[in-house]
Protein backbone atom coordinates (compact mmCIF):
# COMPACT_ATOMS: atom_id res chain seq x y z
CA UNK A 1 0.00 0.00 0.00
CA UNK A 2 1.18 3.32 -0.76
CA UNK A 3 2.21 5.86 1.76
CA UNK A 4 -0.49 8.35 0.29
CA UNK A 5 -3.29 4.75 0.23
CA UNK A 6 -2.12 4.99 4.32
CA UNK A 7 -3.03 8.65 4.95
CA UNK A 8 -6.25 8.56 3.33
CA UNK A 9 -7.09 5.47 5.62
CA UNK A 10 -5.94 7.21 8.51
CA UNK A 11 -7.75 10.61 10.36
CA UNK A 12 -6.89 11.89 13.55
CA UNK A 13 -8.69 13.66 15.92
CA UNK A 14 -7.96 15.98 18.70
CA UNK A 15 -9.36 14.82 22.17
CA UNK A 16 -12.18 13.32 23.74
CA UNK A 17 -15.18 15.17 22.31
CA UNK A 18 -14.58 14.87 18.80
CA UNK A 19 -13.72 11.20 19.06
CA UNK A 20 -17.17 11.21 21.06
CA UNK A 21 -18.54 13.30 18.00
CA UNK A 22 -17.21 11.32 15.38
CA UNK A 23 -16.20 8.07 16.06
CA UNK A 24 -18.70 7.10 18.46
CA UNK A 25 -20.93 4.60 15.97
CA UNK A 26 -17.74 2.59 14.75
CA UNK A 27 -17.76 1.04 18.48
CA UNK A 28 -20.74 -0.82 17.37
CA UNK A 29 -18.91 -3.91 16.66
CA UNK A 30 -20.33 -7.03 14.90
CA UNK A 31 -18.41 -10.02 15.91
CA UNK A 32 -15.42 -8.86 17.90
CA UNK A 33 -14.21 -5.99 20.30
CA UNK A 34 -10.61 -5.77 21.73
CA UNK A 35 -9.21 -3.35 24.20
CA UNK A 36 -5.58 -2.56 25.40
CA UNK A 37 -5.42 0.18 27.46
CA UNK A 38 -3.74 1.51 30.32
CA UNK A 39 -6.08 1.96 32.72
CA UNK A 40 -10.11 1.90 32.48
CA UNK A 41 -9.89 5.76 31.94
CA UNK A 42 -8.28 6.47 28.31
CA UNK A 43 -11.80 5.30 26.41
CA UNK A 44 -14.12 6.50 29.41
CA UNK A 45 -15.67 9.25 26.79
CA UNK A 46 -16.90 6.19 24.78
CA UNK A 47 -17.28 3.14 27.46
CA UNK A 48 -19.12 5.22 29.77
CA UNK A 49 -18.53 3.20 33.51
CA UNK A 50 -22.37 4.08 34.21
CA UNK A 51 -23.82 1.17 33.05
CA UNK A 52 -20.87 -0.87 31.59
CA UNK A 53 -21.37 -4.16 32.60
CA UNK A 54 -25.05 -4.15 31.15
CA UNK A 55 -23.92 -2.81 28.16
CA UNK A 56 -21.08 -5.47 28.16
CA UNK A 57 -24.13 -8.08 28.78
CA UNK A 58 -26.08 -7.06 25.64
CA UNK A 59 -22.42 -6.97 23.07
CA UNK A 60 -21.80 -10.55 24.29
CA UNK A 61 -25.37 -11.49 24.02
CA UNK A 62 -25.78 -10.94 20.21
CA UNK A 63 -22.53 -13.51 19.64
CA UNK A 64 -19.78 -10.00 19.86
CA UNK A 65 -15.79 -11.35 21.72
CA UNK A 66 -15.70 -9.23 23.89
CA UNK A 67 -10.85 -9.16 25.21
CA UNK A 68 -9.19 -6.28 27.17
CA UNK A 69 -5.68 -6.61 28.13
CA UNK A 70 -4.40 -3.77 31.09
CA UNK A 71 -1.18 -2.49 32.90
CA UNK A 72 -1.44 -3.48 36.13
CA UNK A 73 -1.98 -0.35 37.49
CA UNK A 74 -5.85 -1.29 36.64
CA UNK A 75 -6.43 -3.54 39.41
CA UNK A 76 -6.75 -0.73 42.16
CA UNK A 77 -10.57 -1.51 39.73
CA UNK A 78 -10.28 -4.96 40.50
CA UNK A 79 -14.14 -5.33 41.76
CA UNK A 80 -15.19 -4.09 38.31
CA UNK A 81 -13.13 -5.96 36.55
CA UNK A 82 -13.96 -9.06 38.34
CA UNK A 83 -17.16 -8.43 37.41
CA UNK A 84 -16.86 -8.13 33.69
CA UNK A 85 -14.95 -11.18 34.06
CA UNK A 86 -17.76 -12.76 35.40
CA UNK A 87 -20.16 -12.31 32.54
CA UNK A 88 -17.69 -13.01 29.78
CA UNK A 89 -15.83 -10.73 29.15
CA UNK A 90 -11.71 -11.82 28.46
CA UNK A 91 -9.81 -9.73 31.19
CA UNK A 92 -5.95 -10.13 31.40
CA UNK A 93 -2.90 -8.27 33.14
CA UNK A 94 0.18 -7.01 30.97
CA UNK A 95 3.10 -7.86 33.14
CA UNK A 96 5.11 -5.46 31.82
CA UNK A 97 3.81 -2.10 31.23
CA UNK A 98 2.13 -1.48 27.68
CA UNK A 99 3.08 1.67 25.87
CA UNK A 100 0.18 1.25 23.40
CA UNK A 101 -3.39 1.86 23.78
CA UNK A 102 -5.57 0.82 21.19
CA UNK A 103 -9.24 -0.58 20.41
CA UNK A 104 -9.79 -2.88 17.19
CA UNK A 105 -13.56 -3.29 15.96
CA UNK A 106 -14.12 -6.58 13.87
CA UNK A 107 -10.47 -6.04 12.76
CA UNK A 108 -11.86 -3.97 10.36
CA UNK A 109 -11.29 -0.41 12.13
CA UNK A 110 -8.77 0.44 14.71
CA UNK A 111 -8.61 3.48 17.08
CA UNK A 112 -5.21 4.37 18.81
CA UNK A 113 -4.66 6.77 21.51
CA UNK A 114 -2.00 9.02 21.74
CA UNK A 115 -0.48 10.04 25.48
CA UNK A 116 -2.11 13.02 26.64
CA UNK A 117 -0.40 16.88 25.92
CA UNK A 118 -1.43 19.10 28.13
CA UNK A 119 -4.04 16.75 29.22
CA UNK A 120 -5.23 16.37 25.85
CA UNK A 121 -4.82 13.56 23.55
CA UNK A 122 -4.85 12.95 19.87
CA UNK A 123 -7.03 9.89 18.48
CA UNK A 124 -5.76 8.35 15.57
CA UNK A 125 -8.86 6.12 13.52
CA UNK A 126 -7.06 3.89 11.37
CA UNK A 127 -8.81 1.54 8.41
CA UNK A 128 -6.04 0.92 6.08
CA UNK A 129 -5.95 -2.97 6.47
CA UNK A 130 -2.71 -3.80 6.62
CA UNK A 131 -2.06 -1.43 9.22
CA UNK A 132 -5.41 -2.81 10.80
CA UNK A 133 -3.72 -5.69 10.53
CA UNK A 134 -0.67 -5.26 12.44
CA UNK A 135 -2.32 -3.88 15.30
CA UNK A 136 -4.08 -6.72 15.35
CA UNK A 137 -0.75 -8.98 15.67
CA UNK A 138 0.30 -6.62 18.23
CA UNK A 139 -2.96 -7.20 20.50
CA UNK A 140 -2.81 -10.79 20.23
CA UNK A 141 0.98 -10.64 20.99
CA UNK A 142 0.51 -8.58 24.26
CA UNK A 143 -2.38 -11.28 24.75
CA UNK A 144 -0.69 -14.25 24.21
CA UNK A 145 2.11 -12.47 27.26
CA UNK A 146 -0.75 -11.44 29.41
CA UNK A 147 -2.21 -13.37 32.91
CA UNK A 148 -6.01 -14.00 33.27
CA UNK A 149 -6.90 -11.75 35.87
CA UNK A 150 -8.21 -14.72 38.54
CA UNK A 151 -4.54 -15.57 37.65
CA UNK A 152 -2.71 -13.04 38.22
CA UNK A 153 -0.92 -12.72 41.46
CA UNK A 154 1.19 -9.18 41.61
CA UNK A 155 -0.36 -7.47 44.41
CA UNK A 156 -3.04 -4.33 43.57
CA UNK A 157 -1.40 -0.75 44.39
CA UNK A 158 -3.95 1.36 46.14
CA UNK A 159 -3.43 4.90 45.35
CA UNK A 160 -1.22 5.76 48.48
CA UNK A 161 1.35 2.95 47.41
CA UNK A 162 1.73 4.63 44.16
CA UNK A 163 2.44 7.89 45.36
CA UNK A 164 5.28 6.42 47.07
CA UNK A 165 6.01 4.35 44.45
CA UNK A 166 6.28 7.39 42.06
CA UNK A 167 8.49 9.44 44.41
CA UNK A 168 11.39 6.16 44.76
CA UNK A 169 11.12 7.10 41.29
CA UNK A 170 11.56 10.50 40.66
CA UNK A 171 14.92 10.61 42.20
CA UNK A 172 13.81 13.22 44.86
CA UNK A 173 15.37 12.98 48.20
CA UNK A 174 13.08 11.46 51.15
CA UNK A 175 12.85 15.08 52.87
CA UNK A 176 11.61 16.42 49.33
CA UNK A 177 9.12 13.72 48.70
CA UNK A 178 7.35 13.61 52.04
CA UNK A 179 7.12 17.81 51.34
CA UNK A 180 5.38 17.01 47.74
CA UNK A 181 3.14 14.40 49.31
CA UNK A 182 1.92 16.78 52.21
CA UNK A 183 3.48 13.91 54.91
CA UNK A 184 6.14 14.12 57.44
CA UNK A 185 9.87 12.74 57.27
CA UNK A 186 8.49 9.86 59.52
CA UNK A 187 5.41 9.36 57.91
CA UNK A 188 7.10 9.41 54.68
CA UNK A 189 9.73 6.51 55.65
CA UNK A 190 6.92 4.39 57.01
CA UNK A 191 5.17 4.04 53.76
CA UNK A 192 8.17 3.37 51.94
CA UNK A 193 8.91 0.66 54.40
CA UNK A 194 5.20 -0.59 53.96
CA UNK A 195 5.25 -0.43 49.93
CA UNK A 196 8.64 -2.90 50.07
CA UNK A 197 6.98 -5.44 52.19
CA UNK A 198 4.21 -5.70 50.41
CA UNK A 199 6.08 -5.84 47.28
CA UNK A 200 8.47 -8.49 49.25
CA UNK A 201 11.42 -6.02 48.14
CA UNK A 202 14.67 -6.15 49.83
CA UNK A 203 15.96 -2.22 49.09
CA UNK A 204 14.42 0.82 47.79
CA UNK A 205 15.28 -0.15 44.18
CA UNK A 206 14.04 -3.10 43.94
CA UNK A 207 10.70 -2.05 45.11
CA UNK A 208 10.82 0.73 42.41
CA UNK A 209 11.45 -1.82 39.78
CA UNK A 210 8.73 -4.10 40.93
CA UNK A 211 6.42 -0.77 40.98
CA UNK A 212 7.48 0.10 37.62
CA UNK A 213 6.79 -3.92 36.47
CA UNK A 214 3.06 -3.41 37.79
CA UNK A 215 2.81 -0.25 35.54
CA UNK A 216 3.50 2.59 38.21
CA UNK A 217 5.83 5.36 36.38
Amino acid sequence: MAETDIVEHVVVLHGEQELLARAQHLFMAKSEFTCAAQDMSTWGVLESRAGLIDRMRRRLATGVRVRKVYNAEVLVEAEELTRLAEIGVGIRISRTPMSHETIIIDRRIAITAGPPVDGVRNYAIVQAPDVVAGLAMLFEATWDSGVDLAEFDGPALDERNREVAQMLGSGLTDEASARKLGLSLRTYRRRVAELMELLEADSRFQAGLRARDLGVR
